[in-house]
């Protein structure tokens, strides 16, 4: 949906920075595709291309219900949705055609396959000019690794993400989400919009190739461990719960059996934690009197912290630390967070339309904007649901559009 479509919530305009921007996602599975939707949350006109057999592999990934696929609808949601076999001359030469009619070109397909289909990235830009063409790829355009496949788990093992995570016997472990995918998606809308805003005052400026590495993605967000081991000549190692930055900060367990997250990570919160729990030792102690000794000793203070908590029902727990400013969170499962009354209050889910199910929750756009309403998008569309409509606008005749669809190109 464009922000020319939303519709107005009471008096107050939509939220739509990127109204007008118009792009094709022509990519699979998750993080391009993610990329491409959280533009199109803030107003994005953005087109989904699919084959015409609807092979994603996303369509396919749990979960599946009733043979429609969950995931798959909300990580595509507020896109529209068309067909074309680019590998086929006349699919080729029909998204030549359509190209000019867009800003951002995404795909994800192993380095040098587009080419090898006849659509580098001179034949791209030859066809528009501006042009932003957005490669996500595992590991780029360049290097010994740019043909190899890769998902979201081999990002995470290789950037060293997955190493700081490992089980109680030493094994490393995998969270049952696609974080390494989720890192890449964000980069890659912010590419586009970075892109965007090049574009935007420069009638001259030169649309490009952009090469986002979904492993560079993730690596860049693990800021400080490189220059750690160089300079330290550490190699940071998993702690359980514990961080080896700053202590307390760990996952505690109430008398009740509830378990939640605390971090007291400056030395005024310690302070309030200490007193907040009748342990004004602990400030007279050397070990704990400042972060940098807090973190020689961090199993000590987590013992003695777990200790005074295990003694404490979790509403007492809640109430403490509500009124000592500490920051935690209970450890919450989906049903919590579903019924928290913060998301409530802040609306932080929505519910999509969507033909098969009604209505789909999912989580609200981000970020808002004071005085605006957000865009609430529909589901992600069926393989080719919006063919006749764009291909019509295109200019496509009737005994076009049935020859290309015969022929399996549409």
């Amino acid at each position: 949906m464009s922000a020319d479509d939303a519709p107005m919530a009471g008096q107050l305009p939509v939220y739509a920075p990127l109204a007008g921007v118009r792009i094709l996602d022509m990519a699979t599975v998750v993080a391009a595709p993610l990329g491409a939707t959280l533009c199109a949350d803030l107003g994005a006109d953005t087109v989904k291309l699919e084959l015409p057999a609807g092979t994603d592999t996303l369509r396919t990934l749990a979960p599946v219900l009733n043979g429609k696929p969950v995931w798959w609808k909300v990580a595509n949601r507020g896109k529209r949705g068309i067909t074309l076999d680019v590998r086929k001359p006349a699919g080729r030469d029909l998204l030549l055609r359509m190209l000019p009619r867009f800003d951002v070109l995404v795909e994800n397909f192993r380095t040098g396959t587009l080419a090898g289909w006849g659509l580098d990235t001179a034949t791209l830009l030859g066809a528009n000019p501006r042009l932003v063409v957005l490669r996500l790829t595992g590991f780029g355009q360049t290097g010994p690794y740019a043909r190899r496949p890769g998902f979201a788990r081999v990002f995470e093992a290789m950037t060293g993400y997955t190493s700081l995570t490992k089980s109680a016997d030493g094994t490393p472990l995998h969270a049952d989400f696609p974080l390494g995918d989720a890192v890449a998606g964000l980069y890659a809308a912010f590419c586009i919009a970075a892109e965007m805003v090049r574009l935007r005052d420069d009638p001259q400026a030169r649309g490009r190739e952009v090469d986002l590495a979904a492993s560079e993605a993730l690596l860049r967000l693990l800021d400080p461990i490189a220059a750690e081991h160089v300079l330290c000549g550490t190699v940071r190692q998993p702690r359980g719960s514990s961080a080896s930055y700053t202590a307390p900060s760990n996952i505690y367990c109430s008398a009740d059996g509830v378990h939640f997250s605390m971090a007291a990570s400056s030395d005024e919160m310690f302070r309030r934690l200490a007193q907040g729990l009748g342990r004004k030792d602990w400030l007279a102690d050397p070990r704990f009197g400042h972060n940098a000794s807090r973190r020689t000793h961090t199993a000590l203070i987590d013992a003695e912290v777990a200790q005074s908590f295990a003694a404490m029902q979790f509403d007492d727990i809640v109430e403490l630390l509500d009124r000592i400013a500490v920051p935690f969170s209970k450890v919450n499962d989906i049903r919590d967070v579903l019924a928290d009354p913060h998301f409530s209050a802040r609306q932080a889910f929505v519910h999509c339309a969507d033909p098969d199910f009604g209505v789909l929750p999912t989580a609200c756009v981000v970020p808002r904007s004071p005085g605006y309403q957000s865009l609430t998008p529909t589901s992600g569309p069926s393989v080719g649901q919006h063919n006749d409509a764009f291909y019509g606008e295109l200019g496509l005749q009737p005994d076009e559009f049935e020859q290309l669809r015969s022929d399996g190109v549409i």
